[in-house]
């Protein structure tokens, strides 16, 4: 069987817990991953998320709950038993012997016949077969990732675990890896479980992305469905940036629901909003935000308007300007401008208006801890 015909399957997680003295990182999880996925478990250091992956693995011992792969309850299944390989961000490799013998290893460990040629096969899979001969040592760090992801591959695993795999690299060889994982996992077909705190990472190269924060998970969705529409203030926040507004809800029909926020009224969808009474917070991207130099915009029902305030920040990233303007009473709001090659405003200190449309507002479910900002 080549590496093309192997399949993933299904992962599934049952009331998961991990307990540890003191405190309890992963806190009842229930996860479905379908077979042949690339599925993203997403969040800051300390969230559970390489517990969780641990767990899967087989290297900790969930305090309760099971573990399903391909239906099969592998809870108390040894690590070496279960179709599941792993990529580690330190990629493990022997540097005594070749990238070809690196690759058989495993295979010629468990007595696979033909080992040497399997080998071959997966080093064609992620394009190293002209380095064969050569050892860890003489490759580039990229290199070395791909020998660690023909190693896991040629296994055939059920499963492929990715923890943080792309860490060690710059940002240029890192986003080119991202592709080509990508690419690979399309043409092979496994079961990819990506573990991150990589944003972006996690947005360019996954199906379904789940946010994970306090041992359990916030929000699950396609990337697109939960930058676009965040419900918590965590994953508004964690997802990119956000403007985030806490305000009393004041007029709500079927439409939509508005909130003051220090005289400022500010409108969302209902059908984007997770609470419709009551204290609420309403959010907006700041790319999906604009300012105005020549005054207060004409008022209209499907435009949200909050100023005068001036601009106290600039920053060039190169793809766009980051303006951060004050607000008097609201507080700073944060606006991105696509660099077009003129900028809307170049200089601190100009008084601007600042204006979204109501349809890209989002009501959140809870919060933010610390304030709107």
């Amino acid at each position: 069987m080549s590496l093309q015909d192997a399949r993933g399957a299904d992962l599934e997680l049952v009331g998961i817990r991990k307990e540890f003295p003191g405190f309890t990182a992963v806190e009842e999880l229930d996860l479905k991953i379908p077979a042949g996925q690339f599925f993203a478990l997403l969040g800051p250091s300390g969230c559970g998320k390489t517990t969780t992956l641990r767990m899967i693995a087989g290297l900790d011992q969930p305090t309760r709950g099971q573990i399903f792969l391909g239906g099969k309850d592998i809870t108390e299944t040894k690590s070496h038993d279960r179709h599941i390989n792993t990529v580690f961000q330190s990629y493990a490799l022997f540097p005594h012997m070749t990238v070809l013998e690196n690759v058989a290893f495993g295979l010629r460990q468990r007595k696979v016949a033909e080992p040497l040629k399997l080998a071959a096969e997966a080093l064609n899979l992620v394009e190293l077969e002209h380095l064969a001969a050569r050892r860890p040592q003489q490759l580039s760090g990229g290199q070395q990732q791909r020998v660690a992801l023909a190693r896991a591959l040629v296994n055939r695993p059920s499963l492929l675990l990715l923890d943080e795999p792309l860490g060690a690299l710059d940002l240029k060889l890192r986003r080119q890896m991202q592709i080509e994982l990508k690419a690979i996992q399309m043409e092979v077909g496994l079961t990819f479980l990506h573990v991150t705190h990589d944003q972006e990472e996690a947005m360019d190269m996954a199906d379904v992305v789940a946010v994970m924060n306090k041992g359990r998970i916030e929000q699950m969705g396609a990337p697109e469905k939960l930058y676009d529409r965040p419900k918590t203030a965590f994953v508004a926040k964690f997802l990119g940036q956000s403007n985030l507004f806490i305000g009393d809800v004041v007029e709500q029909n079927a439409a939509s629901v508005s909130i003051n926020v220090s005289g400022h009224k500010l409108t969302v969808p209902r059908a984007r909003a997770e609470k419709h009474e009551g204290t609420i917070a309403i959010g907006v991207r700041p790319e999906k935000a604009t300012f105005h130099e020549d005054g207060q915009p004409a008022a209209s029902s499907d435009l949200n308007i909050v100023g005068p305030g001036e601009i106290i920040d600039i920053r060039f990233t190169g793809v766009s300007n980051q303006y951060l303007i004050d607000i008097p009473n609201l507080g700073e709001v944060t606006v991105f401008a696509q660099n077009i090659g003129k900028s809307p405003v170049t200089e601190l200190g100009a008084k601007v208006w600042v204006s979204w449309k109501v349809e890209h507002a989002f009501g959140l479910a809870d919060l933010p801890a610390n304030g709107a900002k």
